[in-house]
């Protein structure tokens, strides 16, 4: 049994990555529904908590179903996330995760995010004093070092350890790679076999497949893995993973019409709990995978992209349904 604080999982616990515009609790959702053990909400200007802003706030509600899940707030000035964290606890998550490791230019070139990995003595400062604000476990989330040249991670995270933090989540490139090359997750097995490390290491990275997965937990022994971009209109890949991890056998690959039911599923609790436009427009980035890899199937993948109205949704989703939906992609 694996724990952070007084948090248990099983021995292979797989959570879900925060993602701006991604991770929103219709995406919560449906990755609940295949068995994700921890999700996070997408990250939280800590700024725009103490503005009041509407967009920060409403990112705060948490929902019943979605336990346990974890708030993530991002920042640059120490106080500013103090005082955001403790207003997040007060939404009940059942941790806080600060993030400084967001490579987006406009956030970590101002000081934020990745940036802190420029920054360490504040990194350090922020960690502590949201740890000694709030009672609920305070988690990091963050990359290698800002670039080849500064691979900093295995002496940050002893740092982190002395925090108080519970847990360190790693995602195993720099600031610089953005999401490009490959991670390199031979600092998380290093840091994983450190005995100054006391808390859980959470590895993240490239992880795409269920036979993937079982390799980071077998070569690198992360006490968890992450999953970010590859859940993005692939919210199955938590069962696949589960069920390769339980049984050692590969699920197949939903069929096209299976695809088609879980996408109009996913639409229609975007319609349930969201403004038209924003379950129209913010769906089309999980499209592109639910119907990627299938010969022939390209027209009707715009054609759902550029759809503007529920019906014609719905509609082009029969299209597709009535034309692919006995198509399996082979593994």
């Amino acid at each position: 049994m694996k724990k952070i604080a007084n948090i248990e999982f099983n021995d292979f616990p797989v959570f879900l990555a925060p993602m701006e515009d991604v991770t929103d609790p219709v995406f919560r959702w449906l990755c609940k529904n295949y068995d994700v053990d921890l999700m996070y909400t997408e990250f939280i200007s800590a700024d725009g908590i103490l503005h009041g802003g509407k967009k920060g706030m409403r990112k705060l509600l948490l929902n019943a179903y979605e336990k346990p899940v974890g708030i993530q707030l991002y920042g640059k000035n120490v106080e500013a996330l103090v005082e955001a964290a403790k207003i997040a606890e007060q939404y009940n998550p059942e941790l806080i995760d600060l993030n400084f490791g967001c490579p987006v230019k406009k956030i970590a070139t101002k000081g934020a995010g990745a940036g802190l990995l420029r920054d360490i003595p504040k990194l350090l400062e922020i960690t502590e004093k949201v740890v000694k604000a709030v009672k609920i476990p305070v988690t990091v989330k963050t990359r290698l070092g800002w670039d080849f040249d500064s691979i900093l991670i295995e002496s940050l995270a002893e740092k982190i350890v002395e925090t108080g933090a519970q847990a360190l989540t790693i995602h195993a490139r720099t600031r610089s790679q953005i999401y490009s090359g490959t991670a390199n997750w031979s600092y998380i097995k290093n840091i994983t076999s450190n005995p100054k490390i006391t808390i859980p290491i959470i590895g993240n990275g490239d992880i795409d497949s269920a036979i993937k997965a079982k390799e980071a937990f077998d070569i690198y022994k992360p006490d968890a893995i992450m999953v970010g971009r590859a859940s993005i209109g692939r919210p199955w890949i938590f069962k696949e993973i589960k069920h390769y991890f339980n049984t050692g056998e590969l699920l197949p690959e939903p069929s096209i019409k299976e695809k088609v039911e879980i996408a109009k599923y996913h639409f229609n609790k975007s319609l349930e709990l969201k403004e038209l436009n924003a379950a129209i427009v913010q769906m089309r980035r999980h499209y592109v995978n639910y119907f990627k890899g299938v010969p022939g199937i390209k027209p009707l993948r715009i054609k759902v992209l550029q759809a503007n109205t529920p019906e014609s949704v719905f509609n082009t989703l029969d299209e597709i349904d009535y034309n692919f939906g006995d198509y399996i992609i082979e593994r």
